[in-house]
């Protein structure tokens, strides 16, 4: 009876021991393995504002200038999404912005005509047409992460392709436009990529840091003269993901005709997490 009891309760030790070990392994396991992957997607509406000039050519020794956005008042349909991959401190992220706008002017003078005095009783009808899309994609090195942030940093690419249109007829003859080809179309296509530096994060705040101001800033250069783009935001957490509303602003300089395009407005967003 003596020799059960004692081998029972070695058997138990030994047990107790096993799942000990087990336990310890595990946990040093845990500690040491690689982080698992974790993705978010996010989803926006997007109401930018379009800025810039273009300069579109007449087939004649006259170029017109036009302002977008003293022209196009109207957004016909823009897009915005993101997608981000991480494994430790590394990762990887793409984001795409689509949009089309559009509208006509009646009897403008927002336009000019380079080494032309444009009369002041000159006029025209114009209607532009701006598509837009742009592609980013960049890998990342989180650098900071504390209970109140985190900040990333980033290299990469981003690509612009773009088409402008404009209709015009002017009131009168001006310059090398005179007689039937005062009035015309003509359109202007970008396909530039350029690379890009920058950074991005959030600031956690709130008893639970469910609030955070997500933030992003990036610049560069390589096809167009300039590029840089800023994003800052509120958001709010919950179990499911997370509610975003931001400001984000995108800005080209060309090389030519000192064109630029810009996009400005607010967004909102909502993002998944798994």
């Amino acid at each position: 009876m003596i020799r059960k009891k004692k081998t029972a309760w070695v058997l138990a030790q030994s047990v107790a021991v096993l799942f000990a070990a087990e336990s310890l392994a595990t946990s040093v396991f845990a500690q040491t393995a690689p982080d698992d992957w974790k993705f978010q997607a996010i989803l926006y509406g997007y109401l930018p504002q379009i800025s810039g000039s273009t300069t579109f050519p007449t087939g004649s020794t006259t170029d017109i200038t036009v302002n977008a956005r003293q022209i196009i008042t109207s957004l016909k349909f823009a897009f915005m999404g993101y997608f981000e991959a991480r494994k430790g401190p590394w990762g990887a992220f793409t984001d795409i912005i689509y949009v089309s706008a559009g509208a006509s002017k009646s009897a403008t003078r927002d336009f000019s005509i380079p080494g032309v005095m444009i009369p002041a009783s000159l006029t025209a009808d114009a209607h532009v047409d701006v598509k837009s899309t742009i592609w980013t994609l960049a890998g990342s090195y989180r650098a900071a992460s504390t209970p109140d942030g985190v900040l990333d940093v980033f290299g990469g690419a981003r690509e612009l392709s773009l088409k402008t249109k404009l209709d015009w007829q002017f009131s009168a003859d001006i310059g090398s436009i005179g007689g039937p080809s005062k009035q015309g179309s003509s359109e202007v296509t970008h396909n530039l990529w350029d690379g890009i530096v920058g950074a991005k994060g959030r600031l956690l705040f709130g008893d639970r840091r469910e609030w955070f101001v997500p933030y992003y800033v990036d610049v560069g250069t390589g096809q167009s003269q300039l590029t840089w783009q800023w994003i800052a935001g509120l958001g709010y957490t919950f179990g499911w993901g997370e509610l975003i509303g931001a400001w984000r602003y995108l800005d080209y300089r060309f090389s030519w005709h000192n064109d630029r395009y810009a996009l400005s407005g607010p967004a909102i967003g909502v993002a998944f997490h798994w």
